[in-house]
């Protein structure tokens, strides 16, 4: 099948593009960003090319479109309404993710529950409010802006927040580089996300029930990062409270929107009900190089079953995966900031009890291949590679991904090993006692 491979920033499909070339597909990658270390990514491994119109045209309406990340939605639809096949989101599924404000007006209109939430447009606006609102509450940041700005407040007079804010008006949010961001008021209890594909009429495939662990260091530690890894499992129960709440409930808008793709809802749950935080409306990451892991049956016929709004019976392993991701400094201070270390160029060697095998459970990220098939890091953030692996239980799951990650050498490289363990110690237990397994 042909495919062209589209990503509109930050290339952070890299590894499902890499997936689907090694189904034998015929693969051309356009990647929107400019910035020359991004196109250098799978350097050597994929074909690229520079010009949309042509991968277009090359890839015809019998092949396959796959836009990997939000910011291209309303080109989705322009080629949908000429007959091509195309998955990965649409223009009001990237509205839905990147204007919170929306996503929470939708939530409540098909009858989630929905936190307080206001947008600000400036800090010191954002402070007066938390003067005069108890909290505590959570700020989040709209759009592309870097993840690690989030902070969950402590304290119901929010000093903490207010104090960081006064330094992200000094340090961050300048005048020349301002951005909206939002307070939503915090609700405690166990955060879950609740996945399914859909193709632009129903759901197709399982539910994909995940748990994030986005905090730096083990222990929920440290600043706040896209993700450091995660757990996950398929389900068929349709009746499950999490999925019947919340994403289930979205049917009716997504076919109206004809999204078609990977949609998930991240969720606070508690004794009083399931309280959705945010949409990802696209593949995410790193739920996607797991769903790799899970996945039996062919990613290419998959994809364009969803793309074409037809069924596909899609054969899933039963049990549970982790995965996690492999990084080195100044991961994850990477946008908008200087450093005085950069990994580009640095080599990635596997060690001799690095099994053929082991190769299907690495998904290369802001990495490049040699002449002579060496592996080099060729960007500057430090997002390295993602590790999965897949076992009966959760433990299983751990060791396998583990094992690998000790085979790989990489200078200065660092990971959390903690990835399942909050699951198995604590939110198991209470999820259980809600209602909610």
């Amino acid at each position: 099948m042909r495919i062209l491979f589209v990503s509109p920033t930050d290339a952070h499909g890299a590894s499902l593009c890499c997936k689907l070339k090694g189904e034998r597909n015929h693969v051309k990658w356009f990647i929107k960003d400019k910035n020359k270390d991004i196109r250098k990514i799978l350097e050597g491994v994929v074909e690229k090319i520079d010009d949309l119109d042509k991968g277009v045209s090359w890839v015809g309406k019998e092949g396959l479109i796959v836009f990997d990340d939000v910011g291209m939605g309303k080109v989705q639809d322009e080629l949908r309404n000429e007959g091509y096949s195309v998955v990965g989101g649409c223009k009001l599924g990237d509205k839905l993710e990147k204007d919170r404000q929306y996503g929470q007006k939708i939530f409540s209109f098909v009858g989630m529950n929905v936190s307080p939430s206001t947008t600000f447009y400036d800090i010191k606006e954002g402070i007066d409010f938390l003067k005069s609102n108890p909290g505590p509450w959570v700020i989040k940041q709209s759009g592309d802006s870097n993840k690690t700005l989030n902070y969950v407040s402590k304290f119901k007079d929010n000093r903490d927040l207010i104090s960081l804010l006064e330094n992200y008006k000094c340090s961050y949010y300048t005048n020349k580089n301002c951005s909206q961001f939002d307070l939503q008021k915090r609700i405690k209890g166990v955060e879950i996300s609740i996945a399914r594909y859909f193709n632009g009429k129903n759901w197709v495939g399982p539910i994909e029930i995940s748990f994030e662990y986005k905090d730096f260091f083990n222990g929920g530690v440290g600043p706040k990062t896209d993700e450091m890894g995660t757990l996950m499992w398929y389900s068929n129960d349709e009746k499950n409270k999490v999925y019947s709440e919340t994403l289930s409930k979205l049917k009716e808008y997504l076919a109206r929107i004809n999204f078609r793709g990977d949609i998930a809802i991240n969720c606070i749950v508690n004794r009083r009900g399931v309280f959705p935080l945010e949409a990802t409306a696209r593949f995410g990451y790193p739920a996607t190089q797991l769903q790799m892991e899970i996945h039996n049956s062919s990613w290419a016929e998959f994809l364009k079953a969803v793309a074409d709004g037809k069924n596909f019976n899609l054969g899933w392993k039963k049990g549970f995966g982790i995965v996690v991701l492999v990084a080195a400094p100044p991961f994850p201070y990477y946008r908008n900031m200087f450093t005085s270390f950069s990994p580009k160029g640095l080599m990635i060697y596997f060690k001799d009890n690095f099994k053929i095998g082991d190769q299907k459970h690495i998904h290369l990220e802001e990495v490049a291949r040699k002449r002579t098939g060496e592996y080099y890091i060729c960007a500057n953030s430090g997002y390295i590679m993602h590790v999965s692996g897949v076992g009966k239980t959760i433990k299983e799951a751990r060791k396998k991904v583990y094992s690998i990650i000790e085979k790989v050498v990489i200078p200065k490289k660092y990971y959390r090993t903690d990835i399942g363990l909050k699951f198995i110690k604590e939110d198991r237990k209470k999820l259980k006692e809600w209602g909610y397994l």
